[in-house]
């Protein structure tokens, strides 16, 4: 079997696997935990890797194809020259490895270790506390013999390790 790429209909895409999915088509919506700031307040939330697209698993000769344009939330196959283009195996593989990577990783946590990359505390480990709104975030450093917590920019925080 081969995996291709469907467009669905804008904020239809968990519709048109659930569609799909109860058409015995296997599907792949790839998502990934975003962090937003709405409000002053930060927040995740899940968002698809490719807004607009998800991922079905057929053979070219599967009499399902003919229903896919009609399952509801499915927008289009996404063609060259009229024919559905074909995504390696290689590739979904590559994305869903990808995907466990960074649910393993996630963002910095606090009590992690930092190494601060820019700015006067360059070159100094730091422990990550908190972040401080979109752009800053709180480190605790050693100076002087004491833990002083510090606002840092948050490009200039690198995770150690």
């Amino acid at each position: 079997m081969t995996w291709y790429a469907l467009q669905h209909k804008p904020a239809q895409g968990d519709r048109a696997v659930e569609h799909l999915q109860n058409q015995d088509i296997a599907c792949f919506y790839p998502k990934i935990t975003v962090e937003k700031i709405k409000a002053g307040k930060r927040s995740k939330k899940l968002e698809p890797l490719f807004p607009g697209y998800l991922f079905v698993n057929l053979e070219q000769t599967d009499p399902m194809w003919a229903k896919l344009r009609s399952t509801r939330g499915v927008l289009r196959v996404v063609s060259f020259a009229n024919k559905p283009a074909p995504i390696s195996d290689d590739v979904i593989l590559h994305i869903k490895d990808s995907l466990l990577t960074v649910a393993e990783h996630g963002g910095i946590k606090p009590g992690q270790a930092v190494e601060l990359d820019d700015g006067p505390f360059k070159g100094i480990n730091a422990i990550f506390q908190a972040y401080d709104g979109e752009e800053r975030a709180i480190v605790l450093i050693s100076f002087m013999q004491k833990q002083q917590m510090v606002k840092v920019p948050v490009g200039a925080i690198r995770r150690q390790g």
